[in-house]
C-alpha cells in the first residue's frame, strides 16, 4: 500500500467517525428536547385538570361568602389567563398566578366554619391539594429534564453540533416571589 491510499483510508475513518459522532450527537440533542417537550405536557395535564375543577371550587364558595367576589374574580381571571396563555414561559406564569389566587381562595376558607364543612368543598379541596402536588413533582421532573438538555447544549464537544443545528437554550420552571408570599385575609 502506499502512503497515498493509507493517508485517503486514514483521512475517510476520521470523517466516517466525525459523521457518526454529529449524527449520535444529534439524536442526543433530540431526544433531550422531546423529553423537555413531554415534561411539559405532564405539567399541562395537571394545569387542565386544576383548571377544569376551578369553576366548581368557586361555584361552591360563592354560596358561602358572597362579599368575598374580588377573590373569587382573582382566581377566575387567572384561570382564564391560564387558558388563553401560548407558550410554555405564560402557561407556566399564568400557572404562577393561579396558584396564587387559589392560596387567597383557601386561606379565605378559614375564616368561614360551615363552607370548610362542606363535602363538597373538602372533596374539591383535597382534589386540588392532590393536582398542586403532582404540579409540583411535574415542575421538579421538568426542570431536571431541562437541566440534563441544557447541559448536553453547552458542553464541550456537543455544544459545536447543538450550535450548528440551532439548539435553543430552554427556561427552567421559576416560580415568580408573589406566588411564595403567604396570602392575607383580612375583614
Amino acid at each position: 500500500m502506499s502512503l497515498g491510499t493509507i493517508i485517503i483510508i486514514i483521512v475517510a475513518a476520521v470523517v466516517i467517525l466525525l459523521a457518526f459522532y454529529v449524527i449520535g450527537t444529534y439524536n442526543n440533542l433530540v431526544n433531550a428536547r422531546n423529553k423537555v417537550n413531554d415534561q411539559f405536557a405532564q405539567i399541562d395535564v395537571q394545569l387542565k385538570r386544576r383548571s377544569d375543577m376551578i369553576p366548581n371550587l368557586v361555584e361552591t364558595v360563592k354560596g358561602y361568602a358572597k362579599h368575598e367576589e374580588k377573590t373569587l374574580t382573582e382566581v377566575i381571571e387567572a384561570r382564564n389567563k391560564m387558558a388563553t396563555a401560548s407558550g410554555i414561559n405564560e402557561e407556566l406564569e399564568a400557572s404562577n398566578q393561579v396558584t396564587s389566587a387559589l392560596n387567597k381562595l383557601f386561606a379565605l376558607s378559614e375564616s368561614y366554619p360551615d363552607l370548610k364543612a362542606n363535602s363538597n368543598f373538602m372533596s374539591l379541596q383535597n382534589d386540588l391539594k392532590e393536582t398542586e402536588d403532582k404540579l409540583s413533582y411535574a415542575r421538579s421532573f421538568y426542570n431536571d429534564t431541562v437541566l440534563n438538555y441544557n447541559n448536553l447544549r453547552e458542553q464541550f464537544p456537543s455544544n459545536i453540533v447543538a450550535g450548528i443545528f440551532k439548539f435553543e437554550m430552554i427556561d427552567f420552571f421559576k416560580t415568580d416571589e408573589k406566588s411564595k408570599e403567604t396570602p392575607q385575609v383580612k375583614f
